[in-house]
């Protein structure tokens, strides 16, 4: 299955996003400068300092990464 995505994004740029989920309970501060490369790319807004997903960052995790899908099937 082959979807086109506007982002090509790193494991740990995924690694990244998945930490900043709502649902989730940071381990640890994401690495600060793969947070700005999600910032350039508008995934992420920086909110009283802190990391949020914005929509379209909600929206690539939702559709999630076509190499992932590749693992998957």
């Amino acid at each position: 299955m082959h979807t086109d995505i506007e982002h090509d994004l790193t494991s740990d740029q995924w690694d990244v996003l998945r930490a900043l989920r709502p649902a989730m309970v940071p381990a640890r501060k994401p690495n600060g400068y793969i947070v700005e490369q999600l910032v350039v790319l508008d995934l992420v807004t920086l909110s009283d300092g802190a990391p949020r997903l914005t929509s379209k960052g909600r929206a690539v995790m939702l559709r999630g990464s076509p190499r992932l899908w590749d693992l998957a099937a």
